[in-house]
């Protein structure tokens, strides 16, 4: 990669954190006048915990405005061309999980995962959506469906032959695993919240 296009990478890197750092559970639960939904439910600002507050629209918002913010950037960095579109997907990612207008304390990243495989490589969606349906019905966690969803992404991108999919979701999949720490000590301890479960 010469300097020019490193610096396009990462112009549609900063281009893409800002636009997955806003956190949209957290202004749409505002707008909605429920709050602030860091105190409600796990704390977090996703769609998960959006739903907790039992508004079925808020968390349905929130959850398509997480994807999007996912997607819009690799749609824009497409344009010129698979890095761009990496390193703008990227951004848009880590912004979501490293928010700097919430101090760093964003959310956990499984719908803008989601976005970002959207506008980058779609048929990791409809995996992703296979995997996460089939294990919640059979186990009925939404933590451990949508670490299995994130885990089998970039083995299928990688066996169908699309490397850069496969190198981005690898690495989106590695922090999805992180950020969900809390929840796989949960899983482990026999904790965790099932779907449906109230609180």
């Amino acid at each position: 990669m010469d300097a020019s296009n490193a610096a396009l990478a990462a112009l549609l890197f900063v281009v893409g954190y800002f636009c997955g750092s806003v956190p949209f559970g957290l202004v749409l639960t505002r707008a909605f006048g429920l709050g602030d939904l860091r105190s409600i439910g796990s704390g977090n600002i996703g769609a998960t915990n959006a739903l907790r507050t039992g508004n079925r629209t808020l968390a349905a918002l929130t959850l398509l405005c997480d994807v999007l913010k996912g997607t819009l950037p690799v749609v824009i960095g497409w344009q010129f061309g698979a890095a761009a579109a990496m390193a703008a997907g990227f951004g848009a990612f880590i912004g979501h999980l490293f928010p700097v207008w919430l101090r760093f304390k964003g959310g956990k990243g499984v719908a803008t995962y989601i976005g970002v495989l959207l506008g980058f490589a779609p048929t990791g969606v409809l995996v992703f959506a296979a995997v996460w349906l089939a294990m919640a019905a059979l186990f009925r966690f939404s933590s451990l469906a949508a670490l299995a969803a994130t885990l089998v992404v970039p083995v299928v991108y990688a066996l169908v032959g699309n490397v850069p999919a496969a190198i981005l979701s690898g690495v989106l999949t590695l922090l999805v695993f992180i950020k969900h720490r809390p929840n796989i000590e949960r899983l482990l301890a026999g904790t965790e919240g099932r779907i449906g479960a109230k609180g």
